[in-house]
């Protein structure tokens, strides 16, 4: 359950304010207009602080709930502007499309994708067969993973392809993230862009019809997930 002690605001217009942002990307400043003319006086400040603080909590909500995921799958990075600078966006889905896991990284290299299967095996278990583009680094991650089921007394290991129509499926399931970040005219620091991405890929598995929850409204699924 997402703590919301302290807060200046009701949790109901925390809650409703950081859904609106993730799932229709509008600036901060139009959402505080927004929320001005629903009665709400609430400056884009604290509204950046609210998603920053509430989202990856969310996220962590939203990973324990989730329905369960095919053991096939699906792994490739995009890239996200932070500061003018861009940064590696690495992201997981199943075979049928459905979200497992991502992460926001520096740097695109072996430790990061070895960072990234580490995460993404903790919320999910592990996979029978990952699918990834021609990067030596994905590559890399994939068989440190190997390497610790064998020193784990492991008799079975991860099955990798590297074939790229197979990843067709991810490449489309970013598009999604892209068009709201690009809706978000870049991010002003890391940390600010790491939250912001968790808060969107909550929207996105809500859309998938990710959770249990059926019959109730995307926001309402939102709502619950933040307990």
């Amino acid at each position: 359950m997402v703590d919301f002690k302290g807060a200046h605001y009701p949790k109901a217009v925390i809650v409703h304010a950081v859904f609106f942002y993730v799932r229709y990307a509008v600036s901060y400043r139009d959402l505080e207009e927004i929320l001005a003319e629903r009665g709400v006086a609430v400056d884009h400040a604290t509204l950046n602080r609210w998603v920053v603080k509430y989202s990856p909590l969310i996220a962590t909500n939203a990973q324990a709930k989730k329905r369960p995921t095919a053991v096939s799958w699906r792994m490739d990075e995009t890239y996200i502007k932070v500061k003018g600078k861009w940064t590696y966006y690495y992201r997981a889905i199943d075979k049928f499309g459905k979200t497992l896991d991502f992460m926001l990284s520096e740097h695109r290299d072996e430790a990061a994708a070895t960072a990234f299967f580490t995460r993404a095996i903790g919320n999910n278990g592990f996979p029978d067969r990952v699918v990834i583009d021609k990067s030596g680094a994905n590559l890399a991650g994939l068989q440190n993973m190997n390497c610790l089921l064998i020193l784990n007394g492991w008799y079975w290991l991860i099955e990798f392809l590297q074939v790229k129509y197979l990843n067709n499926i991810i490449e489309q399931d970013h598009r999604f993230i892209k068009k709201l970040t690009r809706q978000m005219k870049g991010f002003k620091s890391f940390r600010s862009a790491s939250a912001t991405l968790e808060g969107l890929e909550v929207a996105h598995m809500i859309r998938k019809r990710q959770f249990d929850l059926s019959g109730q409204s995307a926001f309402q699924q939102f709502e619950a997930l933040a307990g």
